[in-house]
């Protein structure tokens, strides 16, 4: 009965120290799985017009990053990004699971992209290309 007892306390000790990562948001539809096992991604489009094109973006490494973590999955897997368009130099490898940072989840549903609170479609989601203040995101500590 101690060995029993002694293994659940060390699988329950084990689970808890490791750290959840989410490889993907379920029910992104920006992310096609393959015949061959390999993963497609799609990435939001950008804007036609407006500030986004015609500026430099924020360089994942650099200090000019002031608001959420914008949590893309790429074909590179799941990274954080400046912006949601996941453009060069614009993500780093995700902290999700070991870093808490305030972030924002991009997923595709209906032919519609969105920002979402968390990792979850069913979470506070809003579409990112609508009109102000509809398009003003839920940012959650993760």
């Amino acid at each position: 009965m101690k060995v029993v007892q002694s293994l659940l306390v060390c699988g329950a000790l084990c689970v808890a120290s490791m750290p959840s990562i989410a490889q993907f948001v379920k029910g992104n539809e920006a992310v096609k799985l393959m015949a061959d096992g390999s993963m497609k991604v799609e990435l939001p489009p950008l804007p036609t017009t407006g500030p986004i094109r015609s500026t430099k973006p924020c360089a994942a490494s650099e200090k000019c990053h002031g608001g959420a973590w914008l949590m893309v999955e790429t074909n590179d897997g799941l990274v954080e990004c400046t912006e949601a368009y996941a453009r060069a130099g614009t993500c780093r490898t995700s902290t999700y699971g070991a870093t808490k940072l305030l972030r924002l989840w991009v997923v595709k549903s209906r032919e519609t992209w969105l920002q979402c609170q968390l990792p979850d479609i069913a979470s506070k989601c809003v579409n990112m290309f609508a009109r102000p203040p509809a398009n003003l995101p839920y940012p959650a500590a993760q």
